[in-house]
């Protein structure tokens, strides 16, 4: 009998779990399923350019993993059963299936997080899936010339969807509002670089504000102003997708699914958590922020882990660290800010024109190691141990 794996969530590290499993473990001994909501797979870091009017390259996952034994399947995660080892989908017909599985892979990710602001679900838009994408780029592209874009948020989305709008709609009145400073947690280099392409753009910069209140034509401050808003777009933060609180799953407060260094359960040895979906503790026993950066090496770990249980090979372990944040500042521009392992910002930074073309190639990287799951590496599909073997036991030792 096929050993049962699946994949929940086709994002980013979702898609590379699934790809490398396939790479590491023999088809015969395997059934792979990948459970998505949608046919594709979606670019995230570069939805705020499908918002400001580009388009993005379709990827259909069924054509992705053609040929790889991977099962892509598009339906809607409504229920999770890890006693029982079972995944409640419904297909877009509302039609629901229960699938059982040996092995599961929880890596349904992270959404907006309106942060319980009174408005924001009503009126805000956020860019973090592509149907919020799609409704903002509507609503933009109705303004006229003049109307006022307020985006909430001074990190890195904030930043990047600020500058794309300004760019591409030099027409509208572009503003960022920023509970902190502008980029305070830049290097002097990279702050100074922000300003001058903010200013360049003609965003006006709210430091140091906190957003109370959103209504449809206005954002509320907490000093008691108002800024004139026809599109508002929320960016202060992700949450992740609420169904692993509903089970019985260890997690933080957050929902956050509680792991080891193998992306393991800690409750729950048949199951592993990755990407933004996972309490991942990184250098200087820090927790991992939810990036794509820190959240495909786990999608790695956990790949691997699980191959080498199944197979009686010796458990990899991956160190996972921080080299630079790539923030895009338009088409032009951009800023590539070195930190340490932990994140934390050193002098150096990349910026203007170079740091555009560095930030367009990871971002094509990435994609591509998605849309290609089985070249980039040797695969080495390795045959599951027959009745010992288990991708929630202990490790044995041998070669990975």
């Amino acid at each position: 009998m096929q050993h049962r794996i699946i994949v929940l969530g086709a994002g980013y590290t979702g898609a590379v779990a699934a790809g490398r499993l396939a790479r590491r473990l023999h088809r015969d001994d395997v059934a792979i399923t990948l459970v998505n909501t949608e046919t594709d797979f979606v670019e995230r870091v570069r939805l705020h350019q499908l918002a400001a009017g580009q388009d993005l390259k379709p990827r259909p996952l069924a054509e992705m993993f053609r040929g790889t034994g991977v099962r892509s399947r598009c339906a809607k995660v409504t229920g999770i059963d890890v006693d029982r080892r079972t995944v409640t989908v419904a297909d877009g017909n509302g039609a629901a299936e229960e699938l059982e599985y040996d092995t599961l892979v929880y890596a349904l990710g992270s959404g907006w997080n309106d942060q319980g602001v009174p408005g924001v679900a009503e009126h805000a838009h956020e860019v973090s899936s592509r149907p919020g994408a799609l409704r903002l780029r509507e609503r933009l592209a109705g303004l006229d010339a003049g109307q006022s874009v307020v985006v909430v948020g001074g990190g890195l989305t904030g930043l990047e969807a600020a500058t794309e709008i300004a760019e591409a709609r030099p027409d509208l009145s572009v503003a960022l509002v920023a509970r902190g400073g502008l980029g305070d947690w830049l290097s002097d280099k990279g702050r100074r670089h922000l300003r001058k392409v903010v200013d360049g753009l003609g965003i006006t910069v709210h430091e140091r504000t906190a957003v109370t209140g959103v209504e449809a034509d206005r954002v509320t401050t907490a000093d008691g102003g108002d800024l004139p808003s026809a599109a508002t777009v929320w960016t202060t933060g992700f949450a992740v997708h609420p169904i692993a609180r509903a089970t019985t799953l260890e997690t933080t407060g957050t929902g956050l699914i509680v792991v080891d260094g193998t992306m393991r359960s800690v409750s729950h040895p048949d199951v592993y958590a990755i990407g933004d979906a996972a309490l991942v503790m990184g250098p200087g026993d820090k927790p991992l922020r939810m990036s794509c950066a820190s959240g495909v090496p786990t999608a790695w770990q956990a790949a691997d882990t699980i191959a080498a249980r199944l197979t009686g090979g010796k458990v990899p372990s991956l160190t996972i660290r921080y080299y630079n944040q790539c923030i895009s500042l338009g088409r032009k521009d951009g800023l590539i800010q070195y930190v340490t392992a932990d994140d934390r910002s050193v002098g150096a930074a990349l910026t203007g024109r170079p740091a555009a073309v560095y930030k367009e190639l990871i971002c094509k990287g990435a994609a591509w190691g998605v849309a290609n799951p089985l070249l980039g590496m040797p695969a080495r599909r390795r045959r599951v141990v027959r009745g010992t073997a288990k991708a929630g036991s202990p490790a044995v030792s041998g070669s990975a």
